[in-house]
């Protein structure tokens, strides 16, 4: 989740492989809980081995091919401009820290050493609805995190398994669950983009990036739903398996989930602008209804190399997960949200 730090320059801001058949018998893993596949997931992308996953590094490159791997093997069509990836160009700075370019900066000038690539990656379940399937409706969650940094008791890696390891495992398993529903004959009936941005920790870069060159039909996209910091209960929105929605009360999203009874709620700390500060706002400051979910609970791991993945509650977040897909659901296949009156933030202000 982006800091609280950078929530006023962005609210002044401007705005070729196929994927894999799914298999002929279900995978053994898919007779796994899906706790146990969580944990599985989550222990994966918030490894050391992933270094941080900062946007433009060989960590995040590490998750990217893991993401993609698992889109694969659920048999999510590609929907990058490079099979699932789309790039994202970064470059160096003098002691070799990557960072978006400042503005007006021509990268294609740049020598090699000052640029590096990240990537968003994006999947595509097709709708099945022959009236509906060209509307669509995103599911996403960034990758990336803040890499390397200072030691803190002896760790320097910052794994960000809460911030957003947990939100991209939870999108992995929406993106199992409708592909393998398609696969029966049983799918949403609108289209469904997974997308995994990067580079949210540098101001929600990758979905700037990938909004000002998408690579589906923008014109279809109908709803956005981002998740991010599910790994743990908040007992503000009521603890185990419930969580609470940016700017819940702004659109017809929160009554759609009043409807279904579910689990997840309005944010109990709207004093924090989570709804400003995650992949969401760049969506609705354009007119599409979107929203981000979580559990986050201001825990003191935030940012830090603490956050670890042997900290995560899977239960919980497997709870929040099937509520996130129940959401995802009605999304897809029922009426699409409209904003309230008031509700939509415009760039600039809230």
């Amino acid at each position: 989740m982006l800091p609280r730090a950078l929530l006023v320059p962005l609210l002044v801001a401007t705005s070729a492989c196929r994927g894999a058949e799914p298999p002929a018998d279900t995978p053994a893993a898919n007779d796994v809980p899906r706790v146990e596949r969580v944990q599985t997931l989550l222990e994966s992308l918030a490894a050391d081995s992933m270094l941080g996953r900062r946007a433009g590094t060989e960590g995040e490159h590490r998750a990217v091919r893991m993401l993609e791997s698992e889109l694969a093997l659920y048999g999510v069509e590609p929907a990058g401009t490079d099979g699932y990836r789309q790039p994202v160009l970064l470059v160096r700075d003098a002691d070799g820290r990557v960072r978006p370019p400042a503005v007006g900066t021509d990268v294609d000038a740049l020598g090699p050493s000052e640029v590096a690539t990240a990537y968003n990656v994006l999947g595509l379940i097709p709708g099945t609805d022959p009236e509906l399937a060209d509307e669509i409706v995103i599911v996403g969650a960034h990758h990336d995190h803040v890499g390397v940094g200072s030691a803190v008791e002896g760790d320097s890696i910052y794994n960000g398994a809460d911030d957003d390891a947990s939100g991209s495992v939870a999108t992995l398993e929406i993106a199992r669950h409708f592909a393998e529903a398609r696969a029966r004959g049983d799918g949403p009936r609108r289209t469904i983009l997974v997308a995994f941005f990067t580079a949210e920790e540098m101001g929600l870069y990758g979905t700037r990036k990938w909004i000002e060159a998408p690579t589906v039909d923008f014109d279809g996209v109908v709803a956005d739903l981002q998740i991010e910091m599910i790994a743990r209960p908040d007992s503000l929105a009521g603890g185990f398996g419930r969580g609470w929605l940016t700017g819940y009360e702004r659109s017809t999203m929160g009554d759609i989930l009043a409807a279904q009874g579910s689990p997840i709620v309005p944010d109990p700390r709207p004093e924090q602008n989570f709804f400003f500060r995650s992949d969401n706002l760049p969506f609705a400051q354009l007119g599409i209804p979107a929203h981000t979910l979580s559990s986050f609970n201001l825990h003191t791991d935030y940012h830090a190399p603490s956050d670890e993945a042997e900290l995560a509650d899977y239960p919980h977040m497997t709870a929040l997960i099937e509520a996130a897909i129940a959401m995802l659901d009605a999304l897809a296949s029922g009426p699409t949200p409209e904003w309230k009156p008031g509700g939509r933030p415009v760039a600039g202000n809230g």
